[in-house]
């Protein structure tokens, strides 16, 4: 039994299985699943992106609050892509959260962008 839905599973992943890049609905199901079941990649993910971006004394204990924050809204949307997966909504299947799947952050597809520059130091004016 076990053997034959192993085997099911792959045949499916098979046969949605886009090319590279392309957004379909097939990719949009798979996508919504993930989003449900490897939220919990979004914290270690986020601590990978922002320690590339900002450093590790930053980027650890920032990505972990980013991480947890994430998690609702990947779930969220990850439902949402998988109930909707037949209709091309948002347009032509565009993924709502970048990186499109947890797992995205490992690979450097998405990082915060870097921290703004500090600003000019002020000028010290005498008063007499």
């Amino acid at each position: 039994m076990a053997r034959s839905l192993t085997s099911a599973a792959l045949l499916l992943l098979l046969l949605v299985a886009p090319p590279a890049d392309a957004q379909t609905a097939g990719r949009k199901f798979l996508r919504g699943l993930a989003g449900m079941t490897t939220a919990f990649l979004e914290v270690p993910g986020n601590m990978v992106a922002e320690t590339r971006t900002r450093g590790a004394g930053v980027g650890i204990p920032f990505g972990f609050a980013k991480g947890l924050g994430m998690i609702i809204p990947r779930v969220f949307v990850g439902v949402w892509d998988f109930l909707s997966a037949p209709f091309p909504a948002p347009a032509g299947f565009k993924p709502i959260l970048e990186p499109e799947f947890p797992w995205g952050y490992f690979e450097g597809e998405a990082s915060s962008p870097p921290p703004p520059p500090p600003p000019p130091p002020r000028k010290r004016t005498r008063t007499h």
